[in-house]
């Protein structure tokens, strides 16, 4: 999952024809059983149309930054699936061709990224830019991106305006009084009301199960009987619901760094259950540090390199650093090393630079760019999707009195994350359209062997939702990364996974246990 900070209203801190029973049959039966009659039948007409429609594939908009010879194009589908005649919306798509033989190809990779919020038009350039991981699996696929639902081009949605989204410095998401609690809540649920504002008439239909529907509508339109899905964060959710109204419609499946799909976690509890795993990770990255220490001079124990982190941050809080980076901006630049291990050496030379006096990297890497226009409608945008999904998925607490509670016996031990967690996502108290009961993960008739990867210390995503998810799906594989914690497994070098992703979207492999990988390369000062 996604986590950009965000403290208050402004914010800190994804051809061919197909016949109709290859839709139909699956779709129908069970749709009908986790939501409703008229939601799967809405979906069995839109994937009909979209499949005789196709997609008119074309060199991509110059202004969208995708090179040649990726192509775009557009899938429509029904803003509410239960009323499938009613007002229509656009997503946005591309695709790469398979880069081996016509015998060679499987069809096509669809990929999410996660989020809520992530574009997935980026995919594709994973063949233009030859990544050395996809070389094997881009021969048999066609590489497909898509924007979901209120994302990027995908009839965006907006909550605020982008240049006060990005507006620095923010509050300090850790409260010192009543008084600052009280404010906080009160920029939370005025960023809900300019939600129901900017975007009001799409929020009841920001949901992970229509985002599911709308990858069947795209599966379709690409002439593919059966979707094969890698998707990531929040992208394992998404592929988790469409494998269960779907299960019929999968051909294969990798998620991973895997959302816990229980619906007593989406999405309240699953945040708090992000800020212990954060915590340790943060721990992992400081212990890293003090290893390094003839690099970066910030001490030679995870004690001292904290030392320098809380000076830091009193020092924000007390005056902050270019008058635009306090608290709240450090927080959301320095969470990117417990994301990472890519982050973790760039995160350290930029606190080493400012311990021996030159803020300035520090600044230009948390601070705002508001002359980025462009970043800042994207990253207000992202935030937008986040907050619409999560809130609309499921049901949130309303009483201030349990999340003050459950906060503040968080913070206690676990400090980096929590409140500035609980600022972004407390918005969902006073959502202002409609709250569902989450999706009830489970195998469905028809569901082959799903592949599970997970990185055993991952932050943003704890390793307990791997187990979860495999424990609901029937016949999956779990590959786990052992004491390694970066987000994201399938995009690090590590021959242990690499090679079993590449033999499950080749050939269907799955090994006939569950795998333990050692650790991918630590990262170098």
């Amino acid at each position: 999952m996604r986590r950009t900070v965000v403290s208050g209203v402004t914010g800190t801190l994804i051809a061919g024809a197909l016949i109709a029973g290859a839709v139909a049959a699956p779709a129908a039966t069970a749709e009908t059983r986790h939501s409703g009659w008229s939601e799967a039948r809405g979906v069995q007409l839109a994937a009909e149309r979209a499949a005789a429609q196709g997609i008119d594939w074309a060199d991509c908009p110059a202004d969208w930054g995708i090179p040649k010879p990726i192509q775009c194009g557009w899938v429509t589908v029904p803003l509410d699936y239960a009323r499938p005649n009613g007002k229509q919306i656009k997503l946005a798509v591309d695709r790469i061709g398979n880069t081996g033989t016509k015998e060679e190809r499987q069809g096509a990779l669809l990929y999410n990224p996660g989020g809520p919020g992530g574009s997935g038009m980026r995919f594709p350039t994973r063949v233009t830019n030859k990544n050395p991981l996809w070389v094997n699996t881009s021969k048999a696929y066609d590489f497909v991106g898509f924007d979901p639902r209120g994302v990027g081009r995908s009839t965006p949605i907006s909550c605020v305006d982008p240049q006060e989204f990005v507006k620095a410095p923010k509050a300090d998401p850790v409260p010192g009084s009543e008084a600052d609690k009280r404010a906080q809540r009160k920029l939370a649920a005025g960023y809900a009301a300019g939600c129901a504002e900017r975007s009001g008439w799409m929020l009841p239909h920001m949901t992970t199960p229509n985002t599911a529907r709308d990858l069947d509508v795209i599966r379709a339109a690409l002439g593919e009987e059966k979707l094969n899905f890698l998707g990531v964060s929040y992208g394992t959710y998404l592929g988790a619901v469409y494998a269960t109204l779907f299960p019929g419609h999968v051909r294969r499946m990798v998620v991973d760094s895997v959302v816990n799909p229980s619906r007593e976690k989406i999405w309240y509890e699953a945040n708090l259950d992000q800020n212990v795993a954060f915590e340790t990770r943060w721990d992992d990255w400081k212990e890293w540090v003090a290893a390094n220490d003839a690099t970066y001079r910030l001490g030679d124990t995870a004690e001292k390199v904290d030392e320098q982190w809380q000076k830091l941050r009193a020092a924000a809080a007390k005056a902050p650093l270019g008058g635009v980076v306090g608290p709240a901006e450090l927080t959301n630049f320095f969470q990117s090393a417990p994301y990472y291990d890519s982050s973790w050496a760039p995160v350290a030379r930029i606190l080493s630079k400012y311990v021996a006096g030159d803020a300035q990297a520090l600044i230009d890497a948390a601070g705002p760019d508001l002359s980025d226009t462009a970043g800042n409608i994207r990253s207000e945008n992202s935030n937008a999707v986040y907050t619409a999904v999560e809130c609309a998925d499921a049901k949130w607490p309303t009483s201030w009195r349990k999340w003050d509670r459950d906060n503040t016996r968080l913070h206690r031990d676990y400090p980096f994350l929590t409140w500035s967690n609980a600022w972004m996502n407390l918005p969902c108290a006073s959502w202002p359209a409609k709250q569902n009961t989450p999706v009830d993960v489970k195998t469905g008739k028809g569901l082959p062997g799903v592949l599970i990867v997970q990185a055993e210390r991952d932050a943003a995503t704890p390793v307990g939702g791997a187990y979860e998810l495999h424990k609901r799906l029937k016949g999956s594989r779990l590959i786990m990364e052992k004491d390694a914690g970066s987000h994201g497994v399938t995009g690090i070098a590590n021959a242990c996974v690499n090679e079993r992703v590449d033999a499950y979207l080749l050939s269907g492999k799955l090994d006939s246990r569950n795998v333990s990988c050692d650790p991918h390369a630590a990262p170098k000062p």
